[in-house]
């Protein structure tokens, strides 16, 4: 029993060892922003300690975790990717800039922008929450957001939802716009609104609130239930980036991306100028 206790032990070593290094060659390859080998995890779980690995390291030069992001938002990105549920990543202090920012083109390895959405939490009670309306009860604000991801890993090698998960679900940057206190909302406003994204003033494609999982804080459902599993909770004043509203677009410089969000308190709207 002993001897087995002593290699245990060593094989945990030894795959901690493992998580270290490979988070060690992906925290290399973002700071130098180019593609790093696609790491080889074979299950979510693997991904996820190798994410905790690559954000303890990220938040030396980008501050401490302020948030998470949910990807995978969509059945047809889920079938495409093999799972049936959303992952999460984390978002860091320095990666959320202000509406309006100018950022590289090639903010990233393999940089694309995307419609998103964000909302701030109000109180730890939201980890008691089981529908959506009581998510809302627990929320203070929602944010209009360009998310701006990088996904890392070189093009042709494998981006399967482990290695998505260990490369933090592509958190990169992240362009915030005004804060809408949930007074001036209804939960059903994200549901409903439409999300119209322009580049250079020509709208290029529009898509539903709705397209996030039914309603946007499904998604906050299930993150409330994936961070319990995980020993983890919401706290007062984090944020959650709800999931991609339309497909990916790459950034092209000199460009403007524009995204209204009709029907949310008006026509909110964020932007970003790439140069």
């Amino acid at each position: 029993m002993k001897k087995f206790a002593v290699w245990a032990g060593l094989l945990l070593a030894l795959a901690l060892a493992g998580v270290g290094t490979i988070a060690d060659a992906l925290y290399v390859a973002f700071m130098a922003r180019v593609p790093a080998v696609a790491p080889e995890v074979a299950t979510l779980d693997e991904g996820y300690r190798v994410q905790e690995a690559l954000v303890e390291r990220l938040s030396v030069p980008l501050g401490p975790v302020v948030g998470y992001k949910v990807g995978l938002t969509s059945k047809p990105v889920q079938q495409k990717f093999g799972v049936d549920q959303p992952i999460r990543g984390q978002l860091l202090e320095r990666m959320l800039l202000r509406n309006g920012a100018e950022v590289p083109a090639r903010f990233g390895a393999r940089p694309i922008a995307e419609a998103d959405l964000l909302v701030r939490v109000k109180d730890a009670g939201i980890n008691q929450a089981t529908s959506i309306e009581e998510v809302w009860d627990h929320l203070e604000a929602v944010i209009p957001f360009i998310e701006l991801p990088d996904l890392l890993v070189r093009k042709g090698d494998p981006l399967t939802a482990p290695v998505i998960a260990a490369i933090n679900v592509g958190a990169r940057l992240g362009v915030m716009g005004a804060e809408i206190p949930t007074g001036r909302l209804a939960a059903g406003d994200l549901a409903a609104m439409q999300v119209h994204v322009f580049v250079d003033g020509e709208e290029v494609l529009s898509a539903p609130g709705k397209a996030i999982l039914g309603h946007p804080l499904n998604a906050v459902l299930w993150l409330v239930d994936h961070l319990r599993a995980s020993g983890k909770a919401l706290k007062a004043g984090d944020l959650v980036s709800l999931g991609s509203l339309g497909k990916p677009l790459l950034p092209r410089p000199g460009s403007e991306m524009r995204v209204v969000y009709q029907g949310l308190f008006g026509n909110q709207e964020v932007r970003v100028r790439f140069k």
